[in-house]
């Protein structure tokens, strides 16, 4: 198959930031991009060769999109599968597939899996409702303190709670969920695998992640992690294992917790490109956008490794300020060295939306480190007044 400068069509479901950032790396080989989104200011509308406004919850609109094109990829896991089982059927090649893609989109499933496949995660228990939940906790069968996460379409922090008392449910959503054992950790790490339709299989070096206490969103990506190299060699045989488990084609984000006792226990996934590897951009040889295009189109997988430490800030709306968005300071940062900042396109802010994000390199970590503390107290995402 000849994908570069030709008539072969890539169809992206999904046009948010990470497909902005995928289609910025597909420049480089002229591949032809068919995006489909439900916004109208989507980030991706604008790099893309057709945008195509639809619901991608919409049987239909994702059918009707996948006659369009040669193969079909995501940049977000909530997707109508029903309408790519019946794509694949009639012939699309679409990674990740929708077998892998349904054995993740469901928190519940997906917890269950690792259990199935002996893969070591945090004890859980899985609910229809909350009102199924309640009545596991008036029997004693759950027990207080807990992690809350529905079941489907959380996302950047919503639709995971921290649960210490009955008066916290109040508030929570009527969904499917699950109730996870909370398990003291050291620390949040992630490993990016990439992984080519041949089999061909790469990881990218351990991050470590740092999360804001109350959105419960990452603040800083860090790599190399700040750990022990034993600990990053376990925490990368157990991304492959769940790599294999999933026998995926692209990029799997395996999120994992190092526990107390250096033992190492999978989170969840992201089958996708993920904010863990958004430093790839700068500080990798191959960025984790590349490697996605390259392991869908079955191509030679880049190298994973770093040049140089990098670290990412996330940006992200300041709390108070909603409207059309302010990047305070953004000319003091970019004055710094080893500084890139990736603003998303999103033309309004709110409190936590993520509106871009900002790569620190440097080939000192230490150094690194404390540029992204500088660059994390200096910039800020505010509205006009």
């Amino acid at each position: 198959m000849n994908y570069f400068s030709s008539d072969f069509k890539l169809g992206i479901l999904g046009g948010g930031q990470l497909g902005k950032m995928l289609l910025t790396e597909n420049r480089k080989f002229d591949i032809q991009t068919l995006v489909l989104d439900p916004s109208e200011e989507a980030p991706a509308r604008y790099s893309c060769n057709a945008f195509y406004r639809g619901s991608l919850m919409d049987y239909d609109t994702v059918y009707q999109f996948g006659k369009m094109v040669n193969l079909l990829t995501i940049e977000i896991e909530n997707v109508n599968l029903d309408a790519l089982d019946k794509l694949e059927e009639e012939g699309l090649v679409i990674f990740p597939s929708p077998k892998t893609l349904r054995l993740i989109q469901n928190k519940g499933r997906q917890k269950d899996f690792y259990v199935e496949h002996n893969i070591p995660t945090a004890p859980h228990q899985r609910f229809v409702d909350l009102n199924d939940l309640r009545k596991s906790l008036e029997k004693d069968e759950l027990e207080f303190p807990f992690v809350w996460k529905c079941a489907q379409f959380g996302y950047d922090g919503n639709g995971v709670k921290i649960v210490r008392s009955a008066s916290d449910l109040n508030n929570l959503p009527d969904v499917e969920c699950i109730a996870e054992q909370i398990v003291p950790y050291k620390n949040e790490l992630a490993v990016i695998v990439a992984r080519s339709v041949s089999g061909e299989v790469k990881t990218y070096p351990v991050v470590g992640m740092e999360f804001h206490p109350e959105a419960n969103q990452v603040e800083y990506v860090i790599c190399p992690a700040r750990i022990d190299e034993k600990v990053a060699q376990k925490a990368t045989e157990i991304a492959l294992n769940v790599s294999e488990a999933y026998n995926h084609v692209g990029l799997l984000a395996v999120e994992l917790f190092q526990t107390e006792d250096d033992e190492i226990l999978v989170n969840e996934v992201a089958p996708r490109p993920h904010n863990s590897g958004h430093y790839s951009i700068e500080a990798s040889y191959t960025s984790q956008f590349e490697n996605h295009l390259r392991s869908i189109l079955n191509l030679p997988l880049g190298n994973t490794a770093s040049k140089v430490a990098g670290i990412m800030v996330n940006l992200v709306g300041a709390e108070g300020f909603s409207g059309p968005v302010v990047y305070e300071n953004i000319e003091k940062i970019m004055a710094i060295d080893g500084v890139t900042p990736h603003i998303y396109g999103k033309r309004e802010t709110r409190p936590f939306r993520k509106m871009g994000h900002v790569t620190i390199v440097n080939e000192n970590m230490t150094e690194a480190r404390r540029v992204a503390e500088e660059v994390k107290n200096s910039i800020r995402v505010i509205s006009v007044q």
